[in-house]
């Protein structure tokens, strides 16, 4: 998992905030470094009767505005270092779309796809016993993330429950409807990130009906993206990849037919509608919007000065390298940033929290409405926020999310 430097790149762009308010060196101590890091040891027993003990991670970045969330990656490159990065990012991903939670992230270092069902659950009940007295609903509410699922999230709940000696289903999210989920989760962080695209390409004069889109990632993320285009706006995909490989065709890929190919056959790779193409090419495409939907530093220093897209749509998080991004905005790229476009799916996880407490459920057109409503008012904040200070949309939000959050910390008298 390509995430050199993420953290430092994060702490960069606070403490670019920190200067802009004039803040003293401890406060952008206790604004950049995370409040808690576990550490732990996970034995499972394997289906050969044998014992593998696998590493895992859950850091605990800052949680002045609320109880700390984000998601768990189960991923064979997954490391401390990377799990720092991705835990600050929800830190100011929730401070930006002003939710009242904090940030974290948690990871187990596994190659999923080569453990049974059975191994699969194991260790995700074992991943819970390891954290279970640092987690629940008014702590720290872990949710699915790279290679976890609602059918994980479901098992991470219920040995949760089993711990806590009572249903508690508001201690993790992103769960099947049948224990309480949300309406609407499976596909947010798309959906979310798609509204935002809506309105940015009203201010940059972009017809999306009449738009090109390649997608990077046809995992969760992306094959919703690559799916939603059409649906929410008539922006045709022309392209898509993924880790084993990608295929393009000018008149439009039929994405249900390629999803139903990448479940057959395991990538995008060799789809009979359209020609195969590297990931690497995807990314020098002539199309109106490109979504990096995989995992950080898609785009690098390296090849930014390829990217011919008008719109660059970070769904993922981090996917461009901070030497990239001014590589890109000198080739007039509008850069729309992670912690704003992607925050769709800690939105309705936030939804889901609430309807857990108060023992409700909501349909999926109030959950739809509350998250059009939610991001398309964090766009124009942050667009307004650009346009006031002339700087670009990401240091605008991150100019606003630590000001939420330095707001909080100082109200509780931590600085």
């Amino acid at each position: 998992m390509s995430t050199t430097g993420l953290l430092e790149t994060i702490i960069r762009h606070v403490c670019t905030c920190v200067d802009d308010l004039g803040l003293d060196a401890e406060t952008e101590a206790a604004l950049t470094m995370p409040m808690r890091e576990l550490h732990v040891s996970i034995p499972v027993r394997m289906d050969t009767g044998k014992i593998r003990v696998f590493e895992g991670f859950r850091v605990q970045f800052n949680d002045a505005r609320g109880p700390t969330k984000g998601g768990i990656r189960f991923h064979p490159d997954e490391s401390l270092e990377s799990i720092r990065g991705l835990a600050a990012i929800m830190t100011w991903k929730c401070a930006l779309l002003g939710l009242p939670l904090g940030g974290a992230k948690g990871g187990v270092v596994c190659n999923p796809k080569a453990l049974s069902e059975a191994e699969l659950e194991r260790l995700s009940r074992a991943y819970i016993r390891a954290v279970s007295r640092f987690i629940g609903p008014d702590e720290d509410i872990p949710a699915p993330d790279v290679y976890t699922n609602a059918r994980v999230m479901a098992w991470m709940m219920d040995e949760y429950s089993r711990i806590a000696g009572k249903n508690a289903f508001g201690a993790i999210t992103g769960k099947p409807l049948a224990v309480w989920g949300s309406e609407g989760r499976v596909d947010a962080t798309a959906r979310g990130g798609w509204y935002v695209v809506e309105e940015a390409a009203k201010d940059a004069g972009i017809d999306l009906a009449r738009a090109t889109v390649a997608v990077q990632g046809f995992g969760n993320v992306g094959s919703h993206a690559a799916r939603l285009a059409s649906v929410l706006t008539g922006a045709k995909v022309v392209a898509v990849s993924d880790s084993q490989g990608g295929v393009m065709n000018r008149d439009g890929l039929d994405i249900n037919r390629l999803a139903e190919h990448k479940h057959a056959t395991g990538g995008v790779a060799g789809f009979p509608g359209g020609r195969e193409v590297s990931g690497r090419d995807l990314l020098a495409f002539d199309v109106d919007l490109l979504i990096p939907a995989a995992l950080e530093n898609a785009i690098t220093e390296e090849n930014a000065g390829k990217v011919r897209a008008g719109i660059v749509a970070e769904f993922a998080n981090g996917p461009v390298a901070e030497g990239a991004e001014s590589a890109l905005e000198e080739h007039g790229v509008l850069l729309l940033p992670d912690i704003l476009c992607n925050g769709g799916g800690v939105v309705v996880s936030y939804f889901e929290m609430v309807q857990n407490a108060t023992l409700d459920h909501w349909d999926e057109a109030e959950v739809d409405r509350r998250l059009r409503r939610q991001m398309k008012d964090a766009y124009h904040a942050v667009h307004e926020k650009a346009l006031i200070t002339g700087t670009s949309l990401r240091r605008a939000a991150y100019a606003i999310a630590v000001s939420n959050t330095l707001e909080a910390m100082q109200t509780r008298g931590w600085v």
